[in-house]
């Protein structure tokens, strides 16, 4: 009879620890179906954004509120089986309609926030590319009501910002700020221009980086094309030598502001008041009046070996280049003669 009993007992337990076994491994399957179920967006892309010092319990509670899966509340379980899912950091994150819920948690765990892109165009001023900053999305704006000298300041610009920008393409995570952003365009001009500073052409009439810089800037305004670029250094840098002015008509728009209607008139040209008019000054403007390249800032460094004082567009998106006026006016009159019979 206790013979029996005993091994009725025993049949017991081991009934209970199989239950209790296929229990635990029908919950650790479930689990790992769960970790491989595809999250639900309404789009293709969706961000996520997970507040700094966000639980596990309120982490459960903002999934459920966003609707991105079923059964939200086994995540706790599927970190107790999956103990590298639980170091969760806070930030914005891109999902995607395919990601599972565990590559979902993977994310969250790696920190690898979502990536906004800006692009800084050459030959754009300073101002146009705050106003870029302003229509980008996730930048925390600090400058929205600055003015150019006091965005200067706080990148500790010495003087005027213009310039001083390196164009490119600048990757941010949500909440950078406008300052930093625009910071690292700074630092990397500096870089650029210390480095084709230091391996300039000898003889050029450059007194400090920042005189190339100036020229660089006019360079780009004043051709698009990269072959012409060290071609349009040399005109302006023979003309420096000569004592010549350097009568180019960016400066003058540049100076000019908003007051530019889209046409130089003679008055124009001949306004002393404008102190970017090279038509009446001798020497550099001021400041630079773009953001220049680093194609325009090594045609700057390298100018060409020519003789070219002059050029003037060719009506077919080049410019032609002449050594006297003579020549110049010649082109000129072409030019004008190309303009007059595509019109009619």
């Amino acid at each position: 009879m206790i013979m029996m009993k005993k091994k009725y007992l025993i049949t017991f337990i081991v009934i209970c620890i199989l239950a209790i076994g296929t229990a635990a491994i029908s919950a650790y399957w479930y689990l790992q179906n769960f970790a491989q179920r595809t999250i639900e967006l309404n789009e293709p892309e969706q961000l996520f954004v997970l507040k700094r010092g966000t639980s596990i319990a309120n982490l459960v509670k903002q999934v459920e509120q966003e609707s991105l899966m079923t059964d939200a509340y086994l995540i706790p379980y599927l970190m107790k089986i999956h103990p590298e899912l639980q170091g969760i950091k806070s930030g914005t994150y891109q999902l995607s309609a395919t990601m599972t819920v565990e590559q979902f948690l993977q994310l969250l765990v790696s920190g690898k926030e979502v990536q906004f892109a800006i692009k800084f165009v050459e030959g754009k001023q300073a101002k146009e590319w705050l106003a870029t900053l302003k229509n980008m999305p996730d930048i925390e704006l600090t400058l929205t009501d600055k003015s150019l000298g006091e965005v200067a300041k706080q990148l500790s610009i010495e003087g005027a910002i213009e310039g001083w920008l390196y164009p490119d393409t600048y990757h941010y995570t949500p909440g950078t700020t406008d300052v930093a952003i625009l910071n690292r365009a700074y630092q990397k001009m500096k870089i650029a221009l210390q480095t084709i500073w230091d391996e300039r052409d000898e003889g050029l009439p450059y007194q400090t980086p920042y005189q190339l810089l100036i020229m660089a800037s006019i360079i780009e305004k004043e051709t698009g094309v990269d072959d012409e670029r060290s071609k349009v250094s040399s005109v302006f840098v023979n003309r420096l030598k000569y004592k010549m002015k350097l009568q180019t008509d960016p400066t003058v728009i540049y100076g000019m502001g908003e007051q530019y209607k889209g046409r130089l008139t003679r008055k124009d040209l001949q306004d002393k008041e404008n102190p970017y008019n090279t038509y009446v000054i001798y020497g550099l403007p001021p400041t630079p009046i773009a953001m220049p390249s680093l194609a325009s800032l090594q045609a700057a460094a390298h100018p060409a070996t020519t003789n070219y004082l002059y050029f003037v567009a060719d009506g077919q998106g080049g410019h032609t280049f002449t050594t006297n006026y003579a020549d110049h006016d010649k082109a000129v009159k072409a030019y004008w003669r190309l303009m007059s019979s595509q019109n009619n």
